[in-house]
């Protein structure tokens, strides 16, 4: 039986049923009260008599509802006699579920893998009879030498193919009842990368023979550890010089404002005298405009534009080694960390929920920057054991 029920958040009733083996819930704009439940109660049980008489049209009661196609692929796997939908077939509903939840930059991301890589290779097939080898001979394809390129995917890039394999099969497995042929195939291992932050000397050099218009830039950019696309994104009403406060709020992920993506990366950055000072400053250029820093026509600037106009050229001229300009937000990690500041104020001004990347990455840079390296608990034993 089904019921009419309101949503806590909302007070608005909705309807809870079942109907070709699939729970539905469907909202509705009215408000609790007596009257309305009634009313939607007579008209469940006209829906259910409708589905026991087999006359049900989902499609008439919530003609926009996005359980139609969920509908769709369960009418289409009951009319071949039970067999489940193809993997195109799931995915696209998948990928429709998901959407609501995601970005755009990774709808376009999951889009793009689906159909160069996951369609192609297994669309045509019953989902629930893909095989664990099929899935570990694809892997292996993907890191195959390209006869083109000279070179397969990265692990990374490949685990990144994977992902939205493994969160196909294991929610048409769960659907479908049959276990997942993913179960026990782990990610890729990832090599790691060194960072590679500036010296407090290198900052210096930097910062002094930038291009003026970019000083600002790039005095915020070492000394808040703020990301390329927190930089990119940042707006003048983030930024409260009463609080000597930055609010990290948006990010500018391929030229689009979203909203940062988790709790940590939400946050406040405490301005130093001498971030405080670069912003004023910048103030003066584009306190008029929307963006922190931009054009003249208030676009956001272009990372890769500045990168290969302005940091590369300048690196290649003061002959310092060629970095990504990310290795800004590395560089104040390691400064803070040899100026003594506490850990979890560092991780906070980072957007890190805890401690544990800091002193995994970045703190064996710190006995290079403060000497505190061993050498005092070494003055220690030798004042008190000499040559012992």
């Amino acid at each position: 039986m089904g019921s009419v029920r309101a949503r806590p958040q909302t007070g608005k009733l909705f309807f809870d049923f079942r109907y070709m083996g699939q729970r539905c819930r469907e909202q509705t704009a009215l408000d609790d009260t007596p009257a309305n439940r009634k009313k939607l109660k007579a008209i469940l049980e006209r829906m259910e008599a409708e589905i026991i008489m087999g006359s049900f049209d989902y499609a008439h009661y919530f003609p926009s509802s996005a359980m139609l196609q969920v509908l769709a692929v369960e009418a289409k796997r009951i009319q071949l006699g039970g067999a489940q939908p193809t993997f195109e077939q799931f995915a696209e509903l998948w990928f429709d579920e998901m959407g609501a939840q995601w970005r755009r930059t990774h709808i376009e991301t999951n889009r793009k893998v689906l159909d160069k890589y996951l369609i192609p290779t297994f669309g045509e097939k019953e989902v629930g009879h893909i095989t664990k080898a099929e899935i570990l001979n694809f892997r292996s394809q993907l890191a195959k030498v390209d006869d083109q390129t000279g070179k397969g995917l990265s692990a990374s890039r490949i685990n990144h193919i994977m992902t939205p394999l493994r969160m196909i099969l294991n929610e048409a497995a769960n659907r479908y009842e049959f276990t997942s042929p993913y179960h026990g195939i782990k990610a890729l291992r990832v090599p790691r990368t060194d960072v590679e932050p500036f010296s407090l000397d290198e900052v210096q050099q930097i910062i002094k023979t930038v291009r003026r218009d970019f000083k600002s830039y790039y005095t915020v950019r070492f000394f808040t550890g703020m990301r390329t696309s927190e930089i990119d994104g940042l707006q003048w009403k983030y930024v409260d010089f009463e609080r000597r406060q930055i609010l990290i709020r948006e990010a500018l992920v391929r030229d689009e404002l979203v909203y940062t993506k988790n709790d940590g990366s939400f946050r406040t950055i405490d301005m130093s005298q001498v971030v405080y000072q670069a912003l004023k400053a910048q103030y003066e250029v584009t306190g008029d405009k929307n963006f922190v820093f931009c054009n003249s026509s208030d676009t956001a600037l272009s990372h890769r534009n500045v990168t290969n106009r302005v940091w590369h050229p300048l690196l290649r001229h003061l002959g310092l080694a060629k970095r990504r300009p990310y290795q800004t937000r590395h560089t104040a990690a390691t400064l803070w960390l040899a100026a003594g500041e506490s850990p979890e104020w560092i991780a906070r001004q980072m957007g890190h929920t805890t401690t544990e990347m800091l002193f995994r990455v970045y703190s064996r840079y710190v006995p290079n920057l403060t000497r505190n390296d061993g050498s005092a608990m070494e003055r220690l034993l030798q004042s008190k054991f000499g040559g012992v």
